[in-house]
């Protein structure tokens, strides 16, 4: 999708942030998209000026930035200080700022202060939020005040000690039905999307086909409106063992270790700085 609009003569509009309803129009058109999480403002000008549509601040930046083990310490600080950094660096895209754990939970008055906070301070378009049932009324009350809410649903990470693990979600009948129906209730509350994580590909096909907007998968098979990968996964900069629905696209990280010992290698024998790199 680009962040070139339509009029309703189907020409090119200039140039302008992609909104919300960019996304629902995506879909009615058939179009998938994608989604990327972003970190820091070098990140997300690259990823602005390609085009990519929708970037999330994820709180998987604990992991990934902040060396944490899981994403339940990062803190709505953490969240702040890198949503703004994303915010300055991606003029076009649409930015979505995670709601860490302990940030939302509690209900609607709690929601609402971490989402304001997020989007004044953080400069996100938008906040994401895990899991359904009480979360339905959360959403709806972030939305009547005028805030865009993406849901998310399946293998949700905050709840990695419920769950005993990074585990696929729905799949027995029940928790298949009840997931459907989590994701019908939060697109009735509002959500202008929603994240499927680590579902089978089946169940993610059910959910986009119950709900009027767009679905993003993220280990949930093909059929989704998009998909969204994290920034270090697709590059090949993480290390240890990936999991099933990650591509690399390329080894980074070979090539980004290859430069710094050839940097360290000439800084030891006296070859850098050159004379093409000197001042006289």
């Amino acid at each position: 999708m680009s962040v070139h609009a339509a009029d309703q003569h189907g020409a090119a509009s200039p140039a302008r942030p992609v909104s919300i309803h960019d996304l629902r129009a995506s879909k009615e058109r058939g179009e998938r998209f994608a989604m990327l999480t972003a970190y820091d403002a070098s990140s997300a000008a690259l990823l602005d000026e390609l085009g990519v549509p929708v970037l999330l601040v994820g709180d998987s930046l604990g992991m990934v930035a902040l060396g944490y083990d899981s994403t339940v310490p990062v803190t709505l600080e953490e969240m702040l200080h890198h949503t703004a950094a994303v915010s300055r660096g991606a003029p076009n895209s649409l930015v979505v700022g995670d709601l860490p754990f302990g940030t939302y939970q509690d209900g609607p008055s709690q929601a609402f202060a971490s989402a304001v906070r997020m989007l004044k301070e953080g400069g996100a378009n938008a906040v994401k939020l895990e899991g359904g049932g009480p979360m339905v009324e959360v959403t709806a009350h972030l939305v009547r005040a005028g805030i865009p809410v993406m849901g998310h649903l399946g293998l949700t990470p905050q709840s990695v000690n419920q769950f005993g693990g990074f585990k696929v979600q729905g799949r027995d009948d029940a928790a298949a039905d009840a997931l459907v129906a989590d994701a019908i209730a939060l697109a009735d509350a509002g959500a202008f999307a929603i994240v499927l994580e680590c579902i089978p590909e089946e169940l993610a096909r059910r959910v986009t086909d119950a709900i009027a907007v767009p679905t993003i998968g993220i280990g949930a098979g093909l059929h989704c409106d998009a998909q969204v990968l994290v920034w270090h996964d697709l590059l090949g900069l993480t290390t240890g063992r990936l999991p099933r629905f990650v591509k690399q696209y390329v080894d980074l990280r070979s090539e980004m270790a290859g430069a710094i010992k050839a940097y360290v290698s000439e800084v030891a024998d006296g070859e850098y700085p050159g004379p093409e790199h000197t001042y006289r």
